[in-house]
């Protein structure tokens, strides 16, 4: 009979300690939990070959990148450049390959014949858009004169050329009537640029350009034609994204450091190998779930998205560890293991599978990122979150109901549990549910709103953009960046090229009005801080002009009369037939930047858009943007606009999600706020560490979020659990430490230990990753143990009217037990009566 069951020998959730599995109620639980320990084989068997499956097709899954991914696409202004990209070679993807003489100047022969085999050597290259390629020794770079006998002109690089000191000479003054200095020539002559446009596709194949073997390409054949007296330096989007990838080699190495601090600390918590290995191992399930999900929908493994794998890893530890935690104390009572792993199933499955929902929608919002490669990022961590709910939630109980967890590790874990519950434990964990007093709870509310209004204020300070010259993504030492400053030093007009559509009808593009407008444009770019010079069709006529007038000053002008315009416009596209489309009906202004930070981008960008709005007619329309710098302003707008829209959706969406699950405002207060306290602090460690918001860095907010609001989930539905069954708020609260609070602590330090080894990463953005979420980990943990039981002080008190403390000793609680709802006990209830029996 029920009044003969002794309630000192129950476990977790105030269920009796059932030694022997024949003695427990298989019909008990839930039908979930029944399908799923009923079938116990099947599950396995049914992972198994899932596993075998998708780690096939993992192992089949490619590395790449796409340049129109890493841009917003749908933006209007990007649509610009893209309607109008085949009038715009050069103006998008491109590649630029600077060969320096170290000993001389580029008129020596030897380094000529040099420049020539590293030229068609580029030119063979496959992905090359070659009908726009520039160099010395492409014909489309053209110089032109007026003489007496009318125009004159001819490509740059002389068709007789032989080495000799009279093709040298005529080389020399070729280069200096084309007017290619700062451009395609060094201003102290000591280099050459070769310009490399790139398709985004492969001519042989049609599939994407494969970066990473161009870039090894390029390393293959063209830097290794670099001598003691020849240098080359390669920069642009199709080399800085093959680095990137090359560097995910060192990135594998970090991610296994990672791993490998996490189970040494799993261990040193657990002290059983058996259940640290499986806790590691399912977690890497995960992942190889994930990879191979990526490659049978067609998605690539691109560097930006390199940190999803590791975040599904670092998630499963963070469930799995609590239902470790939970098995361990029911063994550790007495309860048999398949008992102990569908008690933990029956405890944890619900705020499981709620945290991860919460993960899924909070990275599913940032699939509102008008921005492809984050969305695509967004997609690939929701699915990983959606795994984990198998093998999490799933498969870890079901595995441990077969091998169960070392005997002496979970007597130890219980040995704790009781001297804490008896508060003789010293330390940090012991003193934790003095935040629930007053005193301590003033203290801790008044110093983390301090913090938190001091980060607020730093964090207003945050920029949008890169903040430093170079590729960010790179360190300042890395060889691409040494190449970059190299040429910004050397060349008077920059790689950085913020380029304005400007489109007329056809055969207008050089009508006096039309040339006019572009004109005026082109001075109010020229009067910008960080523009080095701005390359127009105006400036071209102009110059032409003033020639077929003797060179006379006084014709520097664009002349009234059309006739002398066409006849300038004519010259003008003999010498430099890029300067507009065939049709004369897309015409590009060219402004050339000292960098690409974003204040330098946003005064162009608003400068140009603000010109349109009071310009644009029928006639004429100028539209932003093209170029490096444009296609990066645009992203800037983006990243910004999203930046702000991004949290207030992602908090819309745990603040519902934890409505759900707490069903009290309060409680979701208490959850709420060490969240946004994190959040507020995140931003203000960039400020301080000069990071800027932009594609690399803009998920991360929403990565520690996820992540975080597990922790609050976990340690305050057991707060609140005992507290509805009787407990104080100082009572539930020390067991809810003891059963997920400290697990709570170890995979904070767990994942924070990991990250913080990417601080040594040759890929900066990874490094500023890794430190960000540390960071993150860390004070969403800190939050967690302190500021919810001191807000929990304030708001939770006595949330459900309860009784005393004593009421839940009368109702043989244990230390640990988390109590069940009605419904739950009396489904069990059949397995109770059978043990007092």
């Amino acid at each position: 009979m029920t009044e003969h069951v002794n309630l000192s020998t129950t476990t977790t959730d105030n269920m009796p300690v059932v030694r022997d599995p024949k003695d427990f109620e298989q019909k008990s639980g839930s039908l979930f939990e029944r399908l799923v320990f009923n079938h116990r084989p099947i599950v396995i068997i049914i992972c198994a070959i899932l596993t075998v499956f998708l780690g096939f097709h993992a192992s089949k899954l490619t590395i790449n990148a796409s340049f129109e991914k890493t841009i917003p696409s749908s933006h209007p202004y990007i649509q610009n450049y893209l309607s109008n990209e085949k009038d715009l070679r050069g103006l998008g993807n491109t590649v630029r390959i600077v060969v320096e003489n170290t000993t001389g100047d580029i008129f020596d022969p030897q380094y000529l014949e040099t420049l020539k085999k590293i030229n068609d050597a580029v030119y063979l290259m496959h992905g090359v858009d070659r009908s726009w390629m520039k160099s010395l020794w492409m014909p489309i770079i053209r110089w032109t004169e007026v003489t007496e006998e009318g125009y004159s002109g001819g490509p740059v690089m002389p068709p007789d050329y032989n080495g000799s000191l009279e093709s040298v000479t005529a080389l020399r003054k070729n280069v200096a009537r084309a007017g290619i200095f700062g451009t395609l020539v060094a201003n102290d002559l000591r280099s050459s640029m070769i310009t490399v446009p790139l398709l985004d596709f492969d001519a042989r194949t049609g599939a994407p350009l494969d970066y990473r073997a161009f870039s090894h390409e390029l390393e293959q054949k063209i830097r290794a034609e670099q001598t003691p007296t020849v240098k080359v330096h390669i920069v642009g989007f199709g080399k800085l994204v093959g680095d990137l990838m090359d560097g995910l080699g060192d990135v594998a190495q970090f991610f296994a450091a990672s791993a490998a601090i996490a189970t040494l600390l799993i261990f040193w918590y657990m002290r059983c190998v058996r259940s640290t290995v499986l806790l590691v191992s399912v977690s890497l399930v995960g992942v190889v779930w994930l990879l191979g999900l990526m490659q049978l929908a067609g998605y690539v493994l691109d560097p930006y998205s390199i940190l999803v794998p590791f975040l599904i890893f670092a998630i499963g530890l963070s469930h799995g560890a609590q239902k470790m935690n939970g098995i361990m104390q029911d063994v550790a009572r007495g309860t048999h293991k398949y008992v102990a792993a569908r008690y933990t199933f029956r405890r944890l499955f619900l705020t499981g599978l709620t945290a991860l929902l919460t993960n899924v929608v909070g990275f599913a919002v940032l699939m509102l990122i008008d921005i492809p490669i984050i969305k695509n990022m967004a997609l690939q961590t929701s699915i990983g979150v959606c795994v984990l709910i198998v093998t999490k939630l799933i498969l870890i109980p079901v595995v441990l109901s077969y091998i169960g967890v070392s005997k002496k590790a979970a007597a130890r874990h219980v040995e704790e549990s009781q001297t804490l519950n008896r508060r003789k434990m010293s330390g940090w964990w012991g003193a934790l549910d003095r935040f629930t007093e007053r005193r301590w709870a003033v203290v801790a509310v008044t110093v983390f709103g301090a913090i938190g209004a001091v980060g607020f204020v730093a964090s207003l300070q945050v920029r949008v953009g890169d903040l430093d010259p170079g590729a960010p993504e790179l360190r300042k030492s890395s060889r691409y960046n040494q190449d970059d400053a190299y040429i910004t030093g050397h060349y008077g007009l920059s790689s950085e090229q913020f380029a304005v559509i400007v489109k007329t009808p056809s055969n207008e593009c050089a009508t006096w009005s039309n040339l006019v407008g572009m004109d005026n444009l082109t001075w109010s770019l020229q009067q910008l801080p960080g523009v080095q010079a701005v390359v127009s069709l105006p400036e071209i006529v102009r110059h032409v002009t003033a020639g077929q007038f003797d060179g006379n000053g006084k014709w520097q002008t664009i002349s009234r009369d059309q006739r002398v315009v066409d006849a300038a416009f004519s010259a003008a596209q003999v010498a430099t037939p890029d300067v507009t489309n065939e049709s004369c009906s897309v015409t590009p202004i060219v402004a050339y930047l000292t960098d690409h930070k974003a204040a330098t981008l946003s005064r162009v960008l608003d400068t140009v858009v603000a010109y349109g709005k009071k310009y644009d007619s029928n006639d004429i329309q100028f539209l932003p943007a093209a170029g490096s710098a444009g296609i990066e302003a645009i992203t800037n707008v983006v990243v910004q606009s999203a930046n702000r829209t991004l949290l207030l959706l992602l908090y819309s969406a745990v603040i519902l999600l934890c409505f759900i699950t707490f069903r009290s405002w309060r409680a979701v207060i208490v959850a709420l706020v060490p969240l946004v306290i994190t959040s507020v602090l995140c931003e203000a460690l960039m400020v301080a560490l000069g990071i800027g918001i932009k594609v690399a860095t803009l998920p991360v907010t929403a990565l520690g979020v996820g992540v975080g609001v597990d922790y609050a989930l976990y340690l305050l539905s057991v707060q609140l659990a005992f507290q509805r069954s009787g407990a104080t708020l100082a009572v539930a609260y020390r067991k809810s430490v003891m059963f997920t609070g400290k697990v709570v602590g170890l995979i904070g330090f767990t994942l924070a230990a990991g990250v913080v080894t990417w601080a040594w990463s040759p890929i900066k953005f990874q490094a500023d990753m890794g430190i960000l979420l540390a960071f993150m980990f860390i004070w969403n943990m800190l939050g967690a143990v302190i500021l919810i039981p001191a807000l929990s002080h304030f708001l939770l008190r006595d949330p459900f009217g309860n009784r005393k403390t004593e009421n839940l000793s009368a109702a043989g609680m244990d230390q640990t037990s988390v109590p069940l709802s009605e419904t739950e006990r009396s489904v069990d209830r059949p397995s109770k009566l059978r043990v007092a029996r």
